[in-house]
């Protein structure tokens, strides 16, 4: 007879055989953030902490703007937003760096920006954005470039931070004529 815990020769009271699987549910963007400043200020990768705690400090800006009490209160599109605007400023940076000669704040800047993207989605291949276009186009009954900014709102709705709004235009516009 299998011995197992609980020390009745196996009667009684047992442990499951298989582990127990839990779904839990995905991690807010929010609750990741804020995970990964703890490991580096564990791994003390002060350059990583940087990038995070300016990321953290735009997502406070973000929650008094919305005139909430935490960041809790930040949906991951929020977040997205957020992260999308902190992507800008890093590429920006980079451009203004580069012109400058400065090539150490160049480098600098290009890891932040490397670490930004890794919270962003998995962006949209170009067919999901054309098939996203096409439905958005049929739901709002656009027959011509004067009806592009109610399908670009829908496709950015559906998108869900998943691709720019460059994108989004440059295949409205090709799909409307």
């Amino acid at each position: 007879m299998e011995q197992t815990p609980g020390g009745n020769g196996g009667a009684g009271n047992r442990w499951l055989r298989a582990p127990l699987m839990l779904r839990l549910p995905p991690m807010s963007l929010t609750v990741r953030i804020d995970e990964d400043i703890k490991a580096a200020m564990k791994a003390k990768d002060a350059d990583k902490l940087g990038a995070l705690r300016m990321l953290k400090s735009s997502l406070k800006y973000a929650v008094i703007e919305k005139g909430a009490a935490t960041d809790a209160a930040l949906a991951d599109a929020d977040v997205i937003t957020v992260l999308r605007r902190r992507i800008k400023q890093c590429q920006d940076a980079i451009e203004g760096f580069a012109k400058g000669g400065r090539d150490e704040q160049v480098a600098k800047e290009k890891a932040e920006l490397v670490l930004l993207e890794t919270y962003l989605p998995a962006p949209l291949s170009a067919d999901e954005l054309s098939a996203l276009v096409r439905e958005a186009i049929a739901e709002s009954g656009a027959t011509g470039k004067a009806q592009m900014g109610a399908v670009m709102k829908i496709v950015m709705v559906k998108a869900g931070g998943r691709t720019e709004g460059k994108a989004v235009n440059t295949e409205v516009l090709k799909q409307l004529g």
